[in-house]
């Protein structure tokens, strides 16, 4: 998958956006505590994954993912 300027979010149908930034700093990764920069929402609800633990659980989750925000892009941008 590949990540735009902003992020980008995939649909249930595999297709991909690029989105405008949707996670904050008070976001946090529900594995670690760590700042989110990936959203997944599934059937029973959405989970929000730091960039190391999105990469880590995508192949299991995109079977039963409606949809994927991922930011991490953001983590490569130069902040001046």
């Amino acid at each position: 998958m590949s990540t735009g300027e902003h992020g980008t979010g995939r649909a249930a149908n595999g297709s991909v956006d690029t989105l405008e930034p949707q996670l904050t700093a008070a976001d946090r990764c529900d594995s670690c505590g760590a700042q989110a920069y990936i959203r997944v929402v599934v059937k029973s609800g959405e989970l929000l994954f730091c960039a190391h633990h999105g990469k880590k659980y995508e192949e299991k989750l995109s079977a039963i993912a409606h949809s994927w925000h991922d930011e991490s892009s953001r983590l490569l941008t130069d902040p001046r």
